[in-house]
């Protein structure tokens, strides 16, 4: 583990899709970022139908080879059986520190994270006109950055830092057939990332899209999908490992 005057290092990842035959399928990679890392970023779509009995699977593996600090994001593959609180339980009990328009403390870092939504970037980018289906859709989209934000508000800490599950940048989703951008992301999300002072943003959700992007204000952004680790970095365990610098002292 890291000293105080040394970084904290966050090991992230998303889309492992338990299944509730995955038992025991990642327990050499979470031991593995349980001797490396100081806190665990688990970044959505961690089961794969959002079944609790796939929880179950990933939560006892989880208590067998984890002994730092976790923290997660659902994703939409964890909402699909609309078992959402309950899969959430789970994992709380299993020592995750889920959130959902919240935050948390860790070693002095803040972490504030949602799942995020759909809606497209920039200029295509779906806006609330015409069918109410299609304003509910946006509003979505905009319900989610407004509690990224508030979330994002209550921090205090020096440094901040963010996990989602839909992107808010295009830049990690390019590599991806440009027709399914609109359902991997929007730019909505990227508005709190560049008021609020944060320092590095996580997510995944685009199986096939980059490792790494930036904000418009230069915030990193790191998409940590399994896939995309496994495909950019085959000579590595696929989980991201960053180093944050230690909060100075006031």
């Amino acid at each position: 583990m890291a000293t105080g005057k040394e970084g904290v290092r966050l090991a992230a990842i998303a889309d492992i899709h338990y299944t509730r035959k995955s038992q025991g399928a990642l327990q050499p990679l979470f031991s593995l970022i349980s001797k490396s890392a100081d806190v665990l970023l688990l970044c959505g779509d961690i089961t794969d139908t959002g079944l609790p009995e796939e929880a179950h699977v990933l939560a006892k593996d989880l208590k067998k080879t984890m002994e730092i600090p976790m923290i997660g994001v659902l994703g939409n593959h964890d909402y699909e059986c609309g078992k959402r609180d309950e899969i959430q339980e789970i994992f709380l009990d299993a020592g995750v520190n889920m959130l959902d328009g919240t935050t948390c403390e860790v070693r002095g870092i803040g972490f504030a994270g949602v799942k995020g939504f759909a809606g497209g970037f920039e200029n295509h980018a779906l806006q609330p006109w015409g069918e109410d289906a299609i304003k509910l859709f946006v509003q979505e989209s905009v319900n989610e950055a407004v509690r990224l934000e508030s979330a994002l508000s209550k921090l205090r800490t020096q440094q901040r830092i963010v996990l989602l599950h839909y992107a808010p940048i295009h830049g990690t989703v390019e590599g991806e057939h440009p027709e399914i951008y609109p359902f991997l992301g929007t730019c909505r999300l990227e508005e709190p990332l560049n008021r609020c002072g944060v320092t590095t943003v996580f997510h995944g959700h685009a199986h096939g899209g980059s490792p790494l992007g930036k904000t418009r204000e230069g915030v990193p952004v790191y998409n940590v999908s399994m896939p995309v680790l496994r495909r950019n970095y085959p000579d590595r365990p696929p989980f991201r490992l960053i180093e944050i610098p230690a909060s100075r002292e006031p």
